[in-house]
């Protein structure tokens, strides 16, 4: 193994597990496998600015012993396993854990529309001296996934640095599996020692990110997807986890990252401890804002998911949860009276009383919509006679298979609306008032602009028919005010 002279050069030595990329050339055409899969491996550490981040590579044949942490060591003889040995022995010496990061998988598999009944492409990590082995298995692409909250410092801000991967990036989820052996009396199955942190998971919660601890503190694993940004990750380990896991290592070489609290000036100090100060208040606030984010969307998503998406009783309560908030009284007819005798709701405001039906269509809205309210209005006197009704409105979630931006604005054609003597109301509508808070806007859609504004109006003729004079006024008025 060459000798590599030691100074106080201010950089970091970190081991990485393959050849030096700077004097290699791109293979040719004919060069046998063993050379391409060579210059494919250190092809990817070929971009890294060592210096700009305060590190210093370590390759293959050079000393290790004084190396601060290790990227991909390998345990294979005669292709890194020495190199790797002399970085766990130094590490130890000097009573410090080994810090090293491992990439999960290979990134430029072909990942086929359909897995293959061998699974999807995996990947897997396997310690040295310790038993047991985290295991990958790929994602499918675009998958989602979240930092996981009350993370340290270091471990929180290498999650928010890998989540900025393009969304096409691929990501393994990790298991820790045992250890088995075969011999000459059968199989021996060894349970994995240490503790596996995530840091990143998906969205059934298993880690795709995560950092494993041995049991006796002494290797300390970031486990990462293949294809990150190594630049981005050795300005990491620089700045964020040998501070945090290894600050002798900074301090042994001078490192412009790092300067002993007990040396600083006072300017030094104060800035520092502000600056702590304010990643501490960022994180509580931060912890709170996404609470209340969670909070305000899981009081949020039921009325919009059925506004924009449901039919049914599910559409009905969250009209009638629309209506209450805008100041009505609300009654479920259907509850009250029983399915299909009268509409779905009887909103009251302002001494006003309005018959509300509630209905969704997949497609277009057909006529018989508008006929089935007709004969609601028929039919109420008889059932409430002591309660007569002074409008009406049909609320309609149309189209509600398509997106809410590709649906149709109204849900009738004009020439079929301005016969009506109640409004139509497209469910779309009730969601963005609601979501503005535009009770107003509410108010006037149900009930007409002359009812909100408190104008006099003819009183329906027997039988819950509205006159035609003060339909034709609501059109007029009500319609404007709707859009």
């Amino acid at each position: 193994m060459a000798a590599h002279t030691s100074s106080l050069n201010g950089l970091v030595p970190v081991h990485i597990a393959v050849h030096d990329p700077a004097p290699m050339e791109e293979p040719g055409p004919q060069t046998n496998e063993f050379l391409r899969d060579r210059f494919t491996a250190s092809a990817k550490y070929a971009g890294i600015s060592w210096t700009e981040h305060g590190a210093e590579p370590r390759w293959l044949g050079t000393d290790t012993s004084t190396c601060a942490a290790a990227i991909n060591p390998s345990q294979f003889s005669g292709n890194g396993a020495d190199e790797y040995d002399r970085f766990l022995s130094g590490a130890a010496s000097r009573g410090e854990p080994a810090l090293i990061i491992a990439t999960m998988g290979t990134a430029d598999e072909d990942e086929a529309p359909v897995p293959s009944v061998f699974g999807r492409p995996g990947g897997r990590v396997d310690f040295r001296h310790f038993t047991g082995a985290i295991v990958g298995e790929r994602l499918l692409t675009r998958a989602e996934v979240s930092l996981v909250p009350g993370l340290d410092p270091a471990d929180s801000d290498l999650g928010k640095r890998l989540l900025s991967r393009p969304p096409s990036a691929p990501w393994w989820a990790m298991t820790v599996q045992a250890t088995t052996s075969r011999g000459s009396r059968g199989t021996t199955v060894r349970e994995p020692e240490g503790e596996l942190v995530p840091i990143l998971v998906d969205s059934l919660n298993e880690p795709v990110v995560a950092r494993w601890t041995s049991g006796d503190g002494q290797q300390l694993w970031y486990v990462v997807p293949d294809g990150v940004d190594w630049n981005q990750m050795v300005d990491w380990l620089v700045r964020r986890a040998l501070p945090e896991h290894v600050p002798a290592a900074l301090r042994r070489v001078r490192s412009r990252h790092h300067v002993d609290p007990a040396l600083e000036t006072p300017a030094e100090t104060q800035a520092r401890s502000s600056l702590e100060e304010l990643e501490r208040r960022y994180l509580e606030d931060k912890t709170r804002l996404e609470a209340e984010l969670a909070q305000a969307r899981q009081e949020a998503e039921p009325v919009r998911a059925a506004l924009l998406y449901g039919s049914g009783s599910e559409l009905e309560d969250a009209v009638a949860a629309v209506l209450r908030a805008a100041g009505f009284t609300v009654t479920d007819l259907d509850e009250e009276l029983g399915d299909t005798l009268s509409a779905d709701l009887l909103a009251v405001l302002n001494g006003s009383t309005c018959l509300v039906e509630v209905k969704a269509a997949s497609g277009a809205a057909g006529e018989k919509l508008i006929s089935q309210l007709q004969r609601h209005l028929e039919k109420w006197p008889h059932l409430r006679p002591g309660q007569p009704v002074t409008c009406a409105a049909l609320i309609v979630n149309h189209q509600h298979r398509l997106d809410p931006a590709e649906r149709s604005a109204e849900v009738y054609q004009r020439r079929v609306v301005d016969t009506l003597p109640f409004p139509v109301i497209a469910s779309g509508d009730l969601f963005r008032w609601w979501c503005t808070q535009d009770w107003p806007a509410v108010q006037g859609a149900v009930l007409g602009q002359a009812h909100v504004a408190g104008e006099r109006e003819e009183r329906p003729a027997e039988g819950g028919e509205i006159p035609a004079v003060g339909r034709r006024r609501w059109l007029t008025r009500g319609k404007q005010k709707a859009r």
